[in-house]
């Protein structure tokens, strides 16, 4: 995928949205320039992920790309504990699949949306995994998982295709 495939499916969720956004598992940031792309200058991430070499990686390439972004990293398990909040968005790119038990941890997460914050998350089109996308969420499932975790309906923001599971969705829903 290139940034603009990035940008495309996240950007119904992000513009006009609150600058203050968390970021699950960014890792070396492809969703992160996407983000900071969308929200400019006023915009205020703070990117989480277990890995602190990539998000060192990370740092440089949105201060290079976009320095008027203000990015915070955060090495952790956003599975065990996540920054203080609120936030007025926050972003799982490609980052639940790894989670097993996806209701509780949404909860958790969910909670450190301000009221009428976003949750946008790019996913998988799939129900069944593989040993490197374990626990993908297809759309229809994450209806479900949405609500459960106290988030509006989602909605569709775009599609693109994958030769790995079919395709990968964006969405958004709301606290």
């Amino acid at each position: 995928m290139q940034h603009e495939d990035h940008v495309a499916l996240i950007r119904g969720g992000a513009e006009g949205a609150g600058p203050r956004w968390l970021e699950l598992g960014a890792g070396d940031g492809e969703f992160t320039l996407a983000l900071a792309d969308l929200l400019g200058p006023a915009g205020e991430i703070v990117a989480v992920d277990r890995d602190g070499q990539a998000l060192a990686a990370l740092q440089a390439r949105v201060t290079a790309g976009f320095p008027d972004v203000s990015l915070r990293t955060q090495v952790l398990d956003f599975t065990r504990s996540l920054p203080d909040g609120p936030f007025d968005g926050v972003l799982a790119a490609n980052s639940l699949h790894f989670v097993a038990d996806q209701t509780s941890v949404l909860a958790t997460i969910v909670a450190r949306l301000v009221p009428g914050g976003r949750f946008v998350l790019v996913e998988y089109d799939a129900d069944r995994g593989n040993p490197y996308v374990p626990h993908p969420i297809s759309f229809r499932r994450w209806g479900t998982l949405a609500t459960v975790a106290g988030l509006a309906a989602p909605r569709l923001i775009h599609r693109v295709p994958s030769r790995f599971l079919g395709s990968i969705y964006g969405a958004i829903s709301s606290r």
